[in-house]
């Protein structure tokens, strides 16, 4: 039984892979692929499994006659214009539930390292410096976080979060069902903007989180805060960022996303505004990696296998 041929457009765990075989699609394996090498792949194609690589836009749906559906590695469907391939009988798929647990995680290493100075007095170490005062940290216990987005890493990083005697308030824009015990959902921005000394943001990529965080959202905190995106780079307007940091409005900020990556993709001021905030001592950026674990690569995988497998069932 031949099903067709599957772009593998993203790098995926060997579950996958076999998985697919074994339902007798054919493996078109392009882990580092670009778009124009994307388009001349697609017409043969019934099925696309992407990341962030390329864009699965009109342009590429109407390349591709014979497409049937498209899988996603990971949250966040901006890279697939879903509208237009469910109009055009095309099933979207994706496992945003997959890296939950890794994105949370990242989060909560980044603001214990935040508050504890953890990277910045090991790398002070390696200098021959042994500087306690001056890294003395903070604890979590008593301190107040704001979750934006209470989707899948949103719950994930407040279950993390459960074991610090914090109190939690969450805001979303979405109805939100199953709201953890140990979170205070709220219907306005207003508790958090008065009360969270810890803000991390759990939203996707749309047009109402575009610069999300922005000079407004900034001048309503009423507290010295610390700034986490793991999200999306978009979500964050950057340029605020370092005036921010020097009024100490913000007094620690993690980021794993930026709004162009890598940096050889940054515009020239873009980097430089990058480059300057990394050689904060109150600032870790780190390569878009939350979700990138060998746990999450595989979990990924299997959640979209098993929605192919029902597909293919029915």
């Amino acid at each position: 039984m031949n099903r067709g041929k599957v772009l593998l457009a993203a790098p995926v765990h060997a579950v996958l892979k076999e998985g697919l075989l074994a339902q007798g699609f054919e493996l078109l394996e392009f882990p580092q692929i670009n778009q124009e090498l994307a388009m001349a792949q697609v017409p043969s194609c019934v099925g696309i499994i992407t990341s962030t690589r390329i864009q699965v836009n009109q342009i590429m749906i109407d390349a591709a006659p014979n497409l049937s559906w498209v899988g996603r590695m990971g949250s966040g469907m901006e890279v697939i214009d879903v509208e237009y391939a469910r109009s055009r009988g095309i099933h979207c798929f994706f496992s945003p539930e997959g890296n939950a647990n890794a994105v949370a995680e990242h989060a909560m290493g980044l603001l214990l390292s935040l508050t504890k100075h953890i990277a910045d007095s090991a790398a002070e170490v390696i200098l021959g410096q042994w500087r306690r005062e001056e890294n003395r940290g903070m604890e979590l216990e008593g301190k107040t976080i704001g979750i934006i987005g209470l989707g899948h890493t949103g719950k994930a990083f407040a279950k993390l979060l459960s074991g610090f005697g914090c109190k939690i308030l969450a805001y979303d824009t979405q109805k939100i069902e199953n709201i953890p015990a140990n979170v205070s959902f709220c219907h306005s921005l207003d508790r958090i903007w008065a009360e969270a000394s810890v803000l991390s943001f759990h939203v996707p990529m749309a047009a109402d989180t575009y610069h999300y965080f922005n000079a407004d959202f900034l001048a309503k905190m009423q507290q010295p805060f610390i700034l986490l995106n793991t999200s999306r780079g978009t979500v964050v307007d950057a340029t605020i960022l370092p005036d921010a940091l020097k009024s100490a409005a913000i007094i620690g900020l993690g980021l794993d996303v930026w709004e162009q990556e890598p940096i050889k993709s940054m515009p020239p001021a873009s980097q430089e505004l990058m480059l300057q905030l990394a050689k904060n001592r109150r600032v870790i950026i780190t390569p878009h990696i939350a979700g990138y674990t060998h746990e999450a690569l595989y979990k990924m995988s299997k959640i979209l296998l098993e929605q192919l497998s029902l597909l293919y069932i029915k």
